[in-house]
């Protein structure tokens, strides 16, 4: 086959996957994946709500590694894992196929998840943690990446937003765990392990979900295996002309292809026509860190800092707040796919600077709980956009790679989030934690509104083109 000759047959197949309505079939898909993903964000977010558990316990006490002790030394660990996964491995899956790292990766956090229930020493729990990050890294690029090139253009937000609802989802169910259990140790056993225990879990529905899913047929492409890719794409058409009642599928249009190399080099997103998306992404990902995880793995810190409030007290109105979690996404799939997605992102970051200020100056239940919900719902929000944005900016070839070396930062950046909002906590309060949030979210609102181009409704490979 000349090379021109597999150009024109990868650039029907792509037409023909992007000219898909979205069905039943379609959804199921993206639920599949977006199922996978509960588990790795109940697995992260789990971090806030184990650590007063650590600290009960006496694990965290006495334990330090450099500058990081306590609980800063368990939340850098979590980070520092992600920083690995996705700076050093997120590779793995331009290299090996979307569907085989998305399982793998999952096997690797729920494994090391489970034996970090059993350690006895604060070491080993955040030794363990660190390993679990990896996997959880990995995982969080694969689904990205795996995530938009499976869906039609015309859905792409959509299909994020509702990946996100549904990830989302599980952070109440991990913060109402948390309350019911870390303050208890059932059967003997610390609650904050059996909030572990139940994460790790994952591991039995790896199977059962991996089943159900095809490999991307835009990776097969990149690697010369275009039966294969043909194969996938009429199987999944034969399932949407189903659920069309035997209806005809649209007629695909013209189509953009990429060149087809196997794998890209790092060094190509430093190349002219990627090096400003970059750095553009470089600087967000640093910064956004200190407002999403800068409220969220701080939460029942900071309503017991406003308020005096014991830790029970603290977990129960973190749970409230956590509530709202699925509930940015899923009401932003009402305009996802109708606004430029950098504007989506930018809007969300002004929504935390602010929410968050106003956050800070309040001393009572009710209006504490009212705008961490705001602050929530924007984090959310910013959450959903970014991921889909991030990855529609690169060719398949280096799409995972790509996405892994920027979102890295935001991971490195956390370690020291953890750090410095805890130093800010102890020396200037909750509003000198959302003083630094805003100027953070400034820095977000400039490098996406400047230097951020256009993605809405365009085929992933005229963006990255």
């Amino acid at each position: 086959m000349t090379e021109a000759t597999g150009q024109a047959r990868a650039a029907g197949i792509l037409a023909r996957l992007d000219r898909l309505p979205g069905t039943r079939h379609v959804w199921q898909l993206i639920a599949l994946l977006s199922l996978g993903g509960m588990f790795e964000l109940y697995d992260l977010f789990m971090t806030a709500y184990v650590v007063p558990g650590l600290m009960k316990a006496g694990l965290l006490t006495n334990v330090a590694v450099s500058i990081f002790a306590g609980p800063a030394l368990f939340v850098a660990a979590t980070f520092t894992g992600l920083f690995i996964g996705t700076m050093f491995f997120g590779y793995v899956a331009d290299k090996y196929g979307r569907r085989t790292i998305f399982t793998f990766s999952m096997l690797w956090y729920s494994i090391a998840t489970l034996v970090m229930a059993f350690q006895g020493t604060g070491f080993g729990v955040s030794l363990w943690r660190l390993i679990a990050g990896i996997g959880i890294g990995v995982e969080l690029v694969t689904i990205d990446t795996y995530l938009s090139e499976l869906v039609p253009k015309s859905m792409r937000g959509r299909a994020f937003a509702f990946n996100q609802g549904v990830q989302f989802s599980v952070v109440p169910v991990v913060a109402f765990v948390a309350y019911l259990l870390v303050p208890i140790s059932p059967f003997g056993f610390d609650g904050w392990r059996w909030v572990v225990l139940i994460g790790s879990a994952g591991a039995l529905f790896v199977w059962v979900i991996r089943r159900g899913l095809p490999e991307s047929p835009r990776w097969l492409i990149n690697q010369g295996r275009l039966d294969e890719a043909d194969a996938v794409t009429s199987a999944i058409e034969a399932k949407v002309v189903a659920d069309l009642g035997g209806k005809s599928l649209p007629v695909p249009a013209s189509h953009a292809v990429e060149d087809l190399q196997p794998v890209g080099r790092l060094a190509e997103i430093f190349e002219p026509a990627y090096r400003g998306r970059t750095v553009m992404l470089m600087i967000f990902q640093f910064f956004q860190t200190f407002g999403f995880y800068g409220f969220a793995a701080w939460v029942p810190t900071l309503i017991a800092q406003q308020t005096g409030i014991n830790l029970g007290q603290s977990l129960l109105y973190s749970f409230i707040i956590a509530i709202a979690n699925p509930f940015g996404p899923l009401l932003a799939m009402s305009f996802a796919d109708r606004c430029e997605r950098k504007w989506q992102v930018v809007g969300a970051a002004c929504g935390i600077g602010i929410f968050g200020m106003l956050f800070s100056y309040q001393s009572t239940m009710g209006p504490l709980i009212l705008f961490g919900v705001l602050i929530t719902l924007a984090n959310n929000v910013l959450s959903y956009s970014f991921h889909n944005y991030q990855a529609e900016l690169y060719p398949a070839r280096v799409r995972a790679r790509a996405v892994g070396f920027t979102y890295s930062l935001s991971r490195i950046s956390a370690v020291f989030a953890s750090f410095i909002i805890g130093f800010f906590l102890q020396t200037a309060g909750t509003r000198g934690v959302f003083g630094l949030i805003a100027v953070a979210m400034l820095i977000v609102v400039v490098s996406i509104g400047v230097w951020g181009p256009r993605t809405l409704n365009l085929e992933l490979e005229e963006i990255s083109r």
